[in-house]
């Protein structure tokens, strides 16, 4: 009879040690560092994490409320748009003109790429002409010496 209730507090001893651990595996592990680096402050216009102000603290603690309650960072984000508008967001949408933030580095790096190459090619060639001008000069003069010397 004592064994059976040494077991059984054992058994539940063990099951509220595994508890926390159940609990936060259910949780996200979502907080205020993952997601002030991607959101704005709405007056400031700067990234959250660098702002100040009164402004900024209720976005930081409108964070930590949802992260308190376990919200994933993308349900997070979506009450922070409901609540701030899409300007809270750091990252530009991916349509309409905000598209052009993700197209136009890209084109730009493309575009110098191309340049960068044109320019080695041109150059190469620029090369490649000066020494065939100077080994051709140097040839015209070798077969002047000559014909001057077996010339009486």
């Amino acid at each position: 009879m004592i064994r059976a209730a040494a077991v059984t507090v054992l058994a539940l001893f063990a099951v509220m040690l595994a508890a926390p651990g159940a609990y936060a595996a259910t949780c996200p592990k979502t907080s205020l560092l993952d997601l002030q680096d991607e959101v704005m402050c709405v007056i400031c216009g700067v990234p959250l994490v660098n702002a100040g102000g009164p402004q900024s603290d209720d976005e930081r603690n409108f964070i930590r409320e949802r992260a308190d309650k376990c919200e994933t960072k993308q349900q997070i984000k979506a009450a922070l748009v409901a609540e701030y508008g899409e300007e809270v967001l750091a990252m530009p949408k991916k349509s309409g003109f905000d598209l052009s933030a993700y197209i136009v580095p890209i084109v730009v790096l493309v575009a110098a790429l191309i340049g960068i190459g044109v320019g080695a090619v041109k150059w190469r060639r620029g090369r490649e002409d000066d020494d065939t001008s100077a080994t051709a000069d140097s040839n015209s003069a070798a077969v002047d010496e000559d014909l001057q010397r077996y010339d009486l």
